[in-house]
């Protein structure tokens, strides 16, 4: 974990404690327990020599559709009156620094950098404001690589969005008090090959994140670890004339103020590699 600035690993700090854990405990008061455990004889661990992988094991990964203006704007949609959800399946996933494979049967490969929130308490109901924000464990940065052709094929978006290690997160959480109420107003920024191509700010969401996790906490159960992507900002490839899409060679950098940095290069992919159950 980050302390600091600094990498530690938990164990190191306490070895009591594990990652679950992280997500539900108190976030000052856990800061000042591990700093009390700090000690001289405990060294960081060096960034370069970490393989990043995504911060939590979720049940749920739940994505929202169309909820910056300017994004909804530039696809020719009207602004929804109430929040679009997609799934995404946890083995989907993939951490900062991984290779993200460009699958041989789509033409159309795009990117989407988003604010990601990471819950820390379960909760249903019909849930206040306060009560929404207050499950809220940390945010993190999320890059919702979409093939846009299969995406489009019907109304549903579920084919284009599920393809093997084709949702970036990470590449750390930054807890709850090191950030404005409901992550607001922070800039987000995604560049290809050092080209800067989404330049937004998360206080131009249709939906903030109280709003969202008050409308699925409705419906669903909601528990610690599941993570819920926030949308994404105008600059997409496909809604560029001509289109830019992704591909193999690229490197894609999504950075949000406060929460780092998530940066993932693009190879390519057979489509015979598929992974099977042992």
């Amino acid at each position: 974990m980050w302390l600091d600035e600094e990498l530690f690993s938990l164990e190191s700090l306490d070895d009591g404690l594990n990652p679950s854990q992280l997500l539900t405990s108190d976030p000052v008061a856990l800061l000042q327990h591990l700093r009390r455990r700090r000690s001289a004889r405990v060294c960081p661990v060096a960034v370069e020599r970490i393989h990043f992988l995504p911060p939590t094991q979720p049940q749920k990964i739940l994505c929202a559709g169309l909820n910056y203006r300017d994004h909804a704007r530039e696809t020719g949609a009207e602004l929804p009156s109430s929040p679009t959800f997609f799934i995404r399946f946890p083995d989907t996933l993939c951490g900062s620094g991984e290779a993200i494979p460009h699958p041989v049967q789509s033409d159309a490969m795009d990117f989407e950098g988003e604010l990601l929130v990471v819950l820390g308490q379960a909760v249903h109901g019909k849930l206040q404001r306060h009560e929404a924000l207050a499950a809220v464990a940390g945010y993190g940065i999320f890059n919702d690589i979409s093939m846009r052709d299969y995406q489009f094929r019907t109304s549903q978006w579920t084919m284009g969005k599920n393809f093997p290690h084709s949702g970036s997160c990470g590449a750390r959480v930054t807890t709850t008090d090191e950030l404005p109420e409901g992550a607001n107003n922070l800039y987000l920024r995604t560049e290809v090959n050092g080209d800067r191509l989404q330049d937004g700010n998360t206080a131009d969401l249709i939906f903030d994140v109280a709003a969202l996790i008050q409308t699925l906490a409705e419906v669903m159960p909601l528990h610690p670890g599941d993570l819920i992507a926030t949308g994404t900002p105008a600059g997409v490839g496909f809604a560029r004339k001509p289109p830019r899409y992704l591909q193999p060679g690229d490197t894609i950098r999504v950075e949000i103020e406060g929460l780092g940095v998530l940066e993932n290069p693009v190879i390519p992919a057979r489509l015979d590699t598929v992974e099977r159950p042992a």
